[in-house]
């Protein structure tokens, strides 16, 4: 997430340290759900009232973005991010290295299609790693989001740096 690794390599070798199963992933999910960070449920809501496809595009897993657009009303179709592999019986076996959220640059890659497949006009990014700042362009914009964690590397080179979803919707407001 600082960038100092690329997110293919990092990725590959916390997975293969930790291996997690099918059933653990799932234990994860309903023993830990994800928790919204305050004020993104209503500026998602906001956005799609004005009728703004928001997208989901993440160097995590799936199975847990899914269950985080579900929350905010986000159509699976809208999430982009890596999936994981697993043998018959449950256990492990890799993750999707076809996916273009897997490796470093991803993530731009993800907006180019986007903006090929809907003929977007503009796209802005909003996060809080190099991963998503590295995606502008082709994001015409990019916020950086230090509301969950503060990556100095963000916040130093975002344009537009803001620490909750509140100022976002204020904006919106204006």
């Amino acid at each position: 997430m600082g960038g100092a690794v690329p997110f293919k390599a990092a990725l590959t070798e916390r997975l293969a340290l930790i291996q997690p199963s099918r059933e653990q992933v799932q234990r994860l999910l309903a023993e830990h759900p994800p928790h919204l960070t305050p004020g993104i449920r209503e500026l998602v809501s906001r956005l799609q009232e004005r009728n703004v496809q928001v997208f989901l595009i993440s160097g995590g897993f799936r199975s847990i973005v899914e269950h985080v657009a579900s929350k905010l009303n986000i159509p699976s179709t809208n999430v982009f991010a890596n999936r994981l592999k697993f043998y018959f019986n449950g256990e492990y076996a890799g993750f999707d290295e076809t996916q273009p959220t897997a490796e470093s640059g991803g993530k731009g890659k993800v907006i180019k299609f986007l903006k090929e497949k809907f003929h977007f006009k503009k796209i802005i990014m909003v996060g809080d790693g190099a991963t998503d700042m590295e995606a502008c362009p082709p994001a015409d914009a990019f916020i950086g989001f230090g509301g969950n964690v503060i990556r100095q590397q963000v916040k130093d080179n975002a344009e537009w740096y803001i620490t909750d979803f509140i100022e976002l919707l204020g904006a919106l407001e204006e």
